[in-house]
């Protein structure tokens, strides 16, 4: 059987820029930055560019932007304005909600955590405009919604850390800082004040729909890879074709594991998967506070977690009742 070039044996063709698909006239807005380079062809096309940026590509750059600008001159000042304080403690610097003491005022002084409202509806700002951007160019390019519909579930997840709850509590101190360690140090202190995390339901599912996606992307990516030398990515192609790679990947699958998805529905599986990360674990941190205020109370409550009288971690008590 002829074989095909993969990641690691391919060899790049450069030719003239392929442009795309025409589009219609006023919606032709591609932005000729064009090229090719080596490093790029190792791992994927080697052809850069065009870039369609239209006006929600435009006002999410913008926003994005000064909200990062906001941010990184924030540290910076945090820093004394020392190029070398900044690199040496990027990791520990951080911009703050306002206290407890503001509510969910809009109106703050910057110092005191105004600054982390403007950069926080900024941000909003340029991750709705990309929203609308890529579904926006879905549609015009006749593809199906998945590509938007799993971003809108990540920004779900965004919305509930940064505003949806914060607004629910009156509290803009219980939103989530903008730094490194003081996201992972609020990540931690959550947990903690709220009885362990890892008794919320939603969150137990949240982590099984992160591992399950990576496990079944890993499947599905190893799998093609594999099947390289016989085209595996030309999967449509081969599916009722005898002996091809198609048929070799499901073949494999159901002499290992006894059952295998179609190549259709492995991408549905692997999609919802990831989408249910982000959707499961903003239900749980929405949860949190508003109608949970301790998760291990309430899993004891539930029989989810063991209770004072039947917690034994030595098992004498199982032992003595012949358990």
């Amino acid at each position: 059987m002829a074989t095909y070039q993969n990641i690691f044996t391919q060899v790049q063709v450069q030719g003239p820029p392929e442009m795309g698909i025409a589009l219609p006239a006023g919606e032709d807005i591609r932005i000729p930055f064009l090229g090719h380079t080596y490093w790029l062809g190792k791992i994927g096309q080697a052809q850069f560019g065009p870039v369609y940026l239209g006006v929600l590509g435009t006002i999410s750059l913008v926003f994005g932007g000064l909200a990062f600008l906001i941010i990184g001159l924030n540290f910076w000042a945090q820093a004394g304005w020392s190029p070398q304080t900044f690199m040496r403690e990027l990791f520990w610097l951080s911009l703050n909600p306002p206290g407890p003491e503001y509510g969910f005022s809009p109106f703050v002084p910057l110092k005191e955590g105004g600054w982390f409202i403007l950069t926080g509806a900024f941000l909003t700002i340029s991750v709705l405009c990309w929203w609308a951007r890529t579904y926006r160019r879905a549609k015009a390019l006749g593809m199906g919604m998945h590509i938007p519909w799993a971003f809108a579930s990540a920004i779900w997840l965004f919305l509930v850390l940064g505003f949806i709850r914060p607004m629910l509590l009156g509290d803009w101190s219980q939103a989530v800082p903008y730094g490194i360690f003081s996201h992972l140090d609020w990540t931690n202190n959550f947990s903690l004040v709220y009885g362990n995390l890892f008794y919320n339901p939603f969150h137990a599912l949240s982590i099984v729909f992160l591992y399950g996606s990576a496990v079944l992307f890993a499947m599905h990516g190893a799998t093609i890879l594999a099947l390289g030398r016989y085209g595996g990515e030309r999967e449509i192609e081969q599916i009722t074709d005898r002996g091809t790679a198609a048929e070799r990947g499901a073949l494999f699958w159901r002499w290992v594991m006894g059952f295998n998805a179609t190549f259709e529905s492995i991408h549905r599986w692997a999609w919802w998967f990831a989408v249910l990360t982000t959707l499961t674990g903003g239900i749980g941190i929405l949860l949190t506070g508003t109608v949970v205020d301790n998760w291990y109370l309430w899993a004891q409550e539930h029989y989810y977690a063991p209770t004072t009288e039947n917690y034994d971690p030595s098992g004498a008590i199982g032992a003595a009742s012949g358990q």
